[in-house]
Order: C-alpha cells, then structure tokens, then sequence
C-alpha cells in the first residue's frame, strides 16, 4: 500500500472513533440508545437508511446479478425503492412512529407485543430477528472483507476480525446514535464513490445506450452458456 492509502485508511478510522465517541457521549437512556433518543436528523436518518440498505449485497451482489439477468433487474430496483421503500415511508412510517411513541416500544418486537398485547408474538418475532439478522450480518461482512483482503492484500482473517472489532466497538459504546453518525459518513462516501462509478463506466463503454447495449449482451451470453 501506498502512503496516502494508508493514511486516508488511518484518518478514516479516526473519524470512526470520533463518531462513536460522539454517540456515546451523547447517550444517557435507553431511549438514547435503542431508538437515537427518537430525535434523530432527517438527512442523517436518510443517510443512514440509505448505507444499511445499499450495503455490500447491493453494491457487491446487485452487479453480479445484473450480468446474470440483465437490465430486467431495474424491475426489482424499481419495486425495491419505489413499492419497498417509498410506499413504505410515506403510508406507513408515520403511523408507526405513532403508534411507537404511544406504545412506548423500544424494539420492534416490543412494539409487535404491546399492539397485539401478545408476550408470544414479541417472542416470536424477537427470535426471528436473532436468527436471520446474523445471516444477512455475515453476508456483509463477507463483502466488506473480501474487498479488503484482495485490494489491500490482508489476510482475509485478520481483516475480518478487524473489520469486526471496529464495528462492535462503535455499535456497543454509540448504540443507535453511534451506528447512525458512523453510516451517515458511509453513506455519503459510497453515493459519491457509486456517482463516480458509474459516470467512469459510461465514459469507458461509450455512453448509457452503449452501457445497456452491452449489458443485454452479456446477459444473452450468461443464458446461452448456462444452457
């Protein structure tokens, strides 16, 4: 590595540090830490949402995928943003925060519980999230250190368990606040990373038709291998 990656990665990990002492020194409940004290920034909140759900299965995932089924797979962008989230926010969110506050639930499974006034529902849910949250958890960090291990050249076990530790560090000292602050600087560096991204991709394929034009293609070549 050179020594401007090297400290462009130090100087990242500070900022890190500095956001989830932030979180930390800025949480006194647990209000303040499961829910952000439930005053979180609109832009910072947006984000946030937008780093989690934009993560390595998207960023990493989506463009094998798209070689696999071509532009066909702007229909699941489409429904994803526009059914999974837009509707989502716009028609539901603001009852359910409501309904949350009027509840007094921390969790969603607590908040599961006190609507339907069912400790088996709470549970039940409670046990789902603990199950799956750890798949979708390690597909991530699989991503994220695969990267790291191939473009750095580290061992991909010591750059997981780096990349586990920092992760735990911010999350346990900054709770929700912490997480929040650390994935609104993500956030900001990956939609400026996948700006630049994709206007390099278009210059070096020869235009947007010609980047679609070659997608199709790939995509026809994908089929006709597999059959």
């Amino acid at each position: 590595m050179s020594f401007w990656e090297i400290a462009l990665i130090i100087l990242y990990l500070f900022i890190l540090a500095y956001l989830g002492w932030m979180g930390y020194s800025k949480t006194k409940t647990s209000t303040d830490y499961l829910l952000a004290g439930r005053e979180a920034h609109p832009f910072v909140m947006s984000l946030s949402y937008g780093a989690t759900f934009i993560s390595t299965a998207a960023i990493v995932g989506f463009g094998g995928v798209a070689a696999w089924l071509g532009n066909s797979l702007l229909w699941l962008t489409f429904l994803n943003i526009f059914v999974g989230i837009f509707i989502a926010f716009v028609f539901i969110g603001d009852p359910t925060r409501k309904m949350g506050l009027r509840l007094d639930a921390h969790t969603f499974p607590e908040f599961l519980g006190k609507r339907y006034d069912s400790k088996f529902i709470q549970i039940f849910a409670a046990l789902i999230i603990l199950f799956f949250m750890p798949l979708y958890a390690t597909a991530v960090l699989i991503g994220g250190v695969q990267f790291i291990s191939v473009y750095f050249h580290v061992n991909y076990h010591i750059a997981l368990l780096i990349f586990s530790l920092i992760i735990t560090a911010y999350v346990l000292a900054g709770g929700l606040k912490g997480v929040m602050y650390t994935d609104a600087l993500q956030g900001s560096i990956m939609f400026v990373a996948m700006i630049v991204l994709i206007g390099m991709v278009f210059y070096s394929l020869g235009g947007i038709n010609e980047a679609f034009s070659k997608l199709d293609k790939v995509w026809q070549l994908t089929v006709i291998n597999k059959l």
